[in-house]
């Protein structure tokens, strides 16, 4: 962590301001840890809960989280250290087989993930037994992230006010949330494949050891952010392996034993008539 005299609340929107310009111009901005040298974790997150007002005052609407940076392969590829997390809208879903324009973001690359589904409310910072009870579900899931900082020269900081680099998800079919499905997520294989061909894979171990200590991190974490999880939210628990550039005109797939698949396409889109 930064140490430094606290950036002041106009810098806080300032910094949001740049990442929503970046992200609408599809131009990167600096690391805004070179900006704001002192720039804290608490204040990362600020400039990410500013953005994250920001979408839904234009109605934008909560569907869930995502846990970033939780694979050491992502940690070595964007040099940080620690897990971070971001919040997940309706307007970053793309449908199940459905078709995305990557010419939309700024460098996407996409990532093979466990997600879950929250069926109960929580209190902040549960007991891992609590949470584990109140996963009503499991898919596995494709995320795209996408950096508004300038190719991808991003800090712990950058990512954290950059809404963990949060740009996309697919989701695929959840099922049911058994004690020995939960208990043998370890173990189970993501592969990641590109047109048929594989791109990459990793077994959920490679997400902290286990993606359900993956998902307890993100629940202490929000609880020392007076936030909690809620029945319906779904979680993108973190990479199994790292991220691979989503390149156009391809189709991705994502498949595990036992899970349903979910695939989506990459090509260019004519916005004007949808």
């Amino acid at each position: 962590m930064n140490i430094g005299a606290p950036i002041q609340t106009a810098e806080i929107e300032a910094a949001a301001a740049a990442l929503r310009q970046a992200e609408a111009d599809r131009v990167g901005i600096a690391p805004l840890t070179e900006q704001f040298p002192h720039l804290s974790i608490d204040e990362a997150y600020a400039i990410q809960r500013a953005n994250l007002g920001h979408r839904l005052a234009a109605g934008e609407r909560i569907v869930g989280r995502k846990i970033g940076l939780t694979s050491l392969a992502m940690q070595r590829q964007l040099g940080v250290d620690q897990p971070d997390y971001g919040v997940i809208t309706d307007v970053m879903e793309i449908p199940e087989s459905g078709v995305f324009d990557p010419s939309l973001l700024l460098e996407p690359r996409v990532e093979a993930e466990f997600a879950f589904e929250i069926g109960t409310d929580l209190p902040a910072s549960p007991s891992r037994e609590e949470l584990v009870g109140a996963i009503s579900g499991v898919a596995v899931a494709m995320e795209v992230i996408d950096s508004r900082i300038s190719d991808w020269r991003i800090k712990l900081l950058d990512t954290v006010a950059d809404n963990a680099s949060m740009a996309r998800v697919v989701w695929g079919a959840f099922v049911s949330a058994t004690p020995e499905l939960l208990a043998n997520l370890p173990g189970v294989l993501l592969t990641l494949s590109r047109d048929g061909e594989q791109t990459c894979s990793g077994p959920g171990s490679a997400v902290l050891g286990d993606p359900l200590t993956s998902l307890h991190w993100l629940a202490g974490a929000l609880g020392a952010h007076g936030d909690t999880f809620r029945a319906g939210d779904r979680v993108l628990a973190g990479a199994v392996a790292a991220a691979v550039d989503l390149v156009p005109h391809a189709e991705w797939t994502v498949h595990a034993d036992g899970f349903p698949s979910a695939t989506f396409r990459t090509a260019a889109v004519n916005h004007s008539e949808l």
